[in-house]
């Protein structure tokens, strides 16, 4: 993606390999678990940007995240999101 390896707003740098996702308000370093309602698949990914800036939307996830989510096609998808505990 043309984000690949640009500083996201935590400071580190973005790689769309790794279980990541940008939201507005979380803490960096959150983890959560992001549901597709559509197929029910899940993945656990952590909060290292801020986002998404398109209205209606509530996380942005990495292409990784999104292979998993089976979303890639699709580009959006209604979507549960839980905080993990450690």
């Amino acid at each position: 993606t043309k984000h690949h390896g640009r500083k996201t707003a935590s400071g580190e740098r973005f790689d769309q390999h790794a279980l990541t996702a940008a939201h507005r308000q979380l803490p960096f370093g959150t983890r959560v678990q992001v549901t597709n309602l559509r197929n029910g698949k899940r993945v656990a990914v952590r909060i290292n940007d801020r986002g998404p800036y398109s209205r209606g939307r509530l996380i942005d996830v990495s292409k990784a995240a999104a292979e998993q989510l089976d979303m890639l096609k699709s580009g959006t998808a209604p979507v549960r999101i839980e905080t993990l505990r450690d």
